[in-house]
């Protein structure tokens, strides 16, 4: 095995680039006559649009043009599709209202986009804005999720009742209300997984330019992948052949599925580049973000969980109120649906699951994916039951686990939500987990906290994730005239160091060196397909292209060396990089062989090239796994909560770069706890502002907030690929917000506390112990 192959813990190859301050962001972007884009948004929840005048705006000096609704209207401009429609129980389809890219007769929620200000400079943008004059009749707004789907409360849409976006449901109805009517004991709970704002380190951007004689677009933007932007555009926008459109998406600092969707403010630069010919340029403050990023979570959820006299699950049932926001972003009713419902019957052995997910509008920034989409709620849920029926039928809780969990020998494993877990072995984890932490001595650890004023409580958290993403994915390896192996893929790295990974599995299947390995990305002119990145598909996508791609490149390899070495195909074989007759010391090495063959077919002899392309069929998804276990200490005076120990023992698979994926861990565990203990999104309820609307008033995790935390990667190879990878990207934020509350309530259990929902903050833990108290 080489330095670089798979299974070493390299260090990032992008990171030197990229730390030097050698990224290129979509603001780095220089195009002489860029314009500039300025977004006039609503700073009303609920509001009718009576008139927009822009006359005063238009004549400041360097304005060039000032666009509203009734302008795109008037141009056939489509609005912004929902590209994942579920249906009713009853088999008809969601509501589905429209969603313009600038606001036509109202406003739905503050932030929306009403009017784009191009102008020479940000300032001359930001000055019209502000002279724009809009008149709105302002209506009453519905921002709590709890109450929107009453009787008598706003309606966001006046012809979706009582805000009801879709009521769908899976699972086996009738046998789960069986098993619910034979149990010995029923738990019941609601708990509230709250609402993120993604907060990436880059901003969105975006840069359009527009060329006439071609009638083509280039909007270079931070995306997921262009692939899906550039089917949207051309579809749903524009109503343009795709071809029109060349997505490139250059570096990208963070993006945690916020950034996999078609926004307005794509539409708006790509609109008014076509319009004044000029390029067109716009990118987010900070306080835009808050108002026009999609959301993450945001669901209240009631689960109940059917157990028999031996302690034994037998049936799981959940209703989920899911909030949709004010308008149906890209995928958001696929979240709370398919997405998170999938994993609902988590490790343990389900007869029956039955699930019933509301959507709802409110008059809020619309929610989608965030990192984990659908799965960190679901494992919440279960893992949060799991713990509390436990605690009433007085079983230890890992016993109670141990009781439940579904065996190695089992797998494959069909859940009754139809998945089917190729691999497993959760007790192995859970054991490895509990040894890790020193379960057994923590009673010590508590009284000693004791002692010092302290609540101490150990909490633990097994999550399951299904990985997604499209059903293929396409590589493309190509060697050089500058003596380089460039490998094009269809993902696209946010900053999770793809890159190195997939130089990696180049090295290790071809041999070449590592510095000449190339990654290239982004760039839907010059890469054909692409499933982009999310749902943690990456490796196991990508890898799997990249495998299968350079398989072809072996076969291709022994034929063009039986034309160079003037043997027979059937006696070449390729072994550490090189091809060789076999039985002889004649040989030529890789990239020796395809610059000789490059040559010749450049002087136009007939002769067989190493490059390739294929296009993997993804037959199965992922499943990793792990045991998350949180040790915190709590001031019962101040409320504070501070995480003191931290573990983790994952299943991904085979991990091609364990460094890596100790990373990706670090960074998921940190965004769990944020949404655990930290992260508050409040808005007023009678004007539906965001009051959480800035890092002033929205706390994220820093540095000093937790502790080190140990990974443990414990590898069941998967068996649906062959590379044995399971996702690792989001495996970190799905197991740590249950295993952080567990311990919390484990803290506060000596102060009568059995539940406190998210985000734990001093105040709400201070009033759960004096409320606990008082009862």
């Amino acid at each position: 095995m080489t330095k670089f192959g798979v299974a070493q813990s390299v260090r990032r190859v992008e990171d030197p680039r990229l730390l030097k301050g050698n990224g290129s962001y979509t603001d780095d972007i220089s195009v002489p006559g860029t314009l500039v884009g300025v977004v006039l948004r609503s700073p009303h929840a609920a509001a009718k649009l009576l008139s927009i005048d822009t006359a005063s705006a238009k004549a400041l000096p360097g304005v060039v043009a000032i666009y509203t609704g009734a302008d795109l209207e008037a141009d056939g401009i489509g609005g912004l599709p929902c590209a994942a429609a579920v249906k009713n129980r009853d088999g008809t389809p969601q509501a589905t209202p429209p969603h313009p890219v600038l606001a036509v007769g109202a406003v739905r929620h503050v932030g929306d986009p009403v009017a784009f200000i191009v102008a020479a400079t940000t300032e001359a943008a930001r000055d019209a804005a502000e002279a724009v004059t809009v008149e709105y009749d302002i209506l009453p707004s519905i921002t709590d999720l709890a109450t929107a789907l009453d009787d008598g409360s706003p309606l966001v849409w006046d012809s979706v009742p009582n805000n009801r976006a879709f009521d769908w449901d899976i699972g086996q109805k009738d046998e789960t209300e069986k098993l619910f009517k034979s149990a010995a004991h029923v738990t019941r709970l609601t708990v509230v997984n709250n609402r993120i704002v993604v907060s990436s380190m880059e901003a969105r951007a975006a840069h359009a330019e527009y060329d006439a004689k071609t009638e083509r677009w280039t909007l270079r933007t931070n995306t997921q992948g262009g692939w899906l932007l550039k089917d949207l555009l051309s579809s749903a926008v524009f109503k343009t052949p795709a071809d029109r459109f060349r997505i490139i998406t250059p570096d990208v600092g963070g993006g945690f599925g916020m950034k996999i969707f078609l926004y307005a403010e794509h539409v708006m630069c790509c609109y008014a580049a076509r319009k004044l010919g000029r390029p067109v340029k716009w990118t987010s403050e900070r306080s835009e973000a808050f108002l026009s990023d999609t959301h993450g979570r945001d669901n209240i959820t009631l689960g109940e969980v059917a157990i028999d006299a031996d302690g034994k699950l037998l049936a799981l049932r959940t209703r989920n109120v899911a909030n949709m926001g004010a308008y149906l972003s890209t995928f958001a009713p696929y979240i709370p649906t398919y997405a998170g419902t999938g994993v609902l019957a988590s490790i343990y052995g389900f007869k029956a699951v039955y699930a019933n997910v509301i959507g709802v509008f409110t008059n809020t920034v619309p929610v989608d994916a965030y990192r984990g989409a659908g799965r960190p709620e679901s494992n919440y849920l279960v893992e949060r039951l799991i713990d509390a029926a436990a605690r009433e039928l007085k079983i230890d809780r890992i016993e109670f686990r141990r009781r439940n969990i579904v065996p190695p020998e089992m797998m494959p494993h069909k859940t009754p939500v139809g998945k089917t877990y190729d691999s497993g072995d959760f007790r192995i984890l859970l054991d490895a987990g509990l040894k890790t932490t020193d379960w057994a001595g923590f009673e010590a650890r508590r009284a000693a906290s004791a002692k010092k004023g302290l609540r101490r409580g150990i909490g633990l958290a097994y999550y399951l994730e299904a990985t997604g993403g499209a059903p293929t994915e396409r590589a493309e390896i190509q060697f050089t005239d500058d003596d380089f192996v460039d490998v094009f893929v269809g993902t696209q790295s946010t900053g999770q160091g793809h890159e190195t990974a997939y130089v990696q599995l180049t090295v290790e299947k071809l041999g070449v060196p590592p510095e000449k390995v190339r990654v290239k990305q982004g760039d839907t002119d010059r890469i054909p397909t692409g499933g982009g990145t999310g749902g943690a598909r990456s490796l196991y996508s990508e890898g799997q292209a990249i495998l299968l791609t350079a398989n072809s490149v072996i076969e291709k390899g022994k034929k063009a060396a039986s034309e160079a070495l003037e043997a027979a195909p059937a006696d070449i074989v390729f072994e550490d990089g090189k091809f060789s007759i076999v039985g002889t010391d004649r040989a030529m090495d890789i990239m020796t062989l395809a610059a000789h063959q490059r040559v010749r077919a450049q002087k136009g002899e007939d002769v067989t090239t190493l490059d390739a392309a294929e296009v993997a069929n993804i037959d199965a998804h992922t499943f990793p796994n792990g045991c998350h276990i949180a040790e915190v200490e709590i001031d019962p005076e101040t409320g504070v909560v501070r995480v003191v120990r931290y573990s983790v023992t994952d299943d991904v698979g085979k991990a091609v770069n364990p460094l890596i994926v100790r990373g990706q861990v670090h960074g998921g565990v940190a965004q769990g706890f944020g949404q655990a203990v930290l992260e508050h999104t409040a808005f007023d309820p009678d004007s539906g502002q965001l009051l959480s609307g800035s890092f002033m008033d929205y706390a994220l995790p820093r540095a000093d907030d937790l502790p080190d935390i140990e990974v443990d990667l414990i590898e069941v190879p998967c068996a649906s690929n062959p590379l044995g990878v399971k996702g690792a990207g989001e495996a970190g934020a799905v197991g740590s917000p249950p295993a952080v509350i567990n311990a919390i309530v484990d803290a506060l259990s000596v102060d009568g506390v059995t539940h406190i929902d998210m985000p734990a903050t001093p105040e709400k833990v201070w009033q759960t112990i004096a409320t606990a108290k008082a009862a």
